[in-house]
């Protein structure tokens, strides 16, 4: 999952809020609530309680949270050395990279051995 709370602190900061949904199940009825949490084992890795998902919801399957504000990569960091995820924009159908993905060597390359 490239989320969580390195990527975005604003839930535990101060309880922002987020819409999500599964982008290839869009029109399935949304019949199962979930909580989405990140890969940190931290009471704050929490970004979405009680979203209404479908029941048929399945590993592989895309989450999209539609905005998550806009100082949230300013905000984002290297936590538990995770690197940031790729951010895309969107827009009228047309998606973009405007932020590439960080890799583990972005993370060292400044570590003196």
């Amino acid at each position: 999952m490239d989320g969580g709370l390195p990527y975005n602190p604003r839930t535990a900061l101060y309880n922002a809020k987020y819409e999500a949904c599964i982008v290839s199940k869009l029109n399935y009825e949304r019949d199962a609530r979930v909580t989405i949490a990140g890969k940190c084992c931290e009471s704050g890795d929490v970004l979405i309680w009680d979203l209404m998902v479908p029941q048929s919801i399945e590993r592989g399957d895309i989450l999209a949270v539609m905005s998550t504000g806009a100082y949230n990569y300013s905000m984002s960091s290297n936590y538990n050395k995770i690197p940031r995820p790729a951010v895309v924009m969107v827009k009228q159908g047309e998606d973009r990279i405007i932020v590439k993905r960080e890799s583990y060597e972005d993370l060292i390359i400044k570590e003196v051995v």
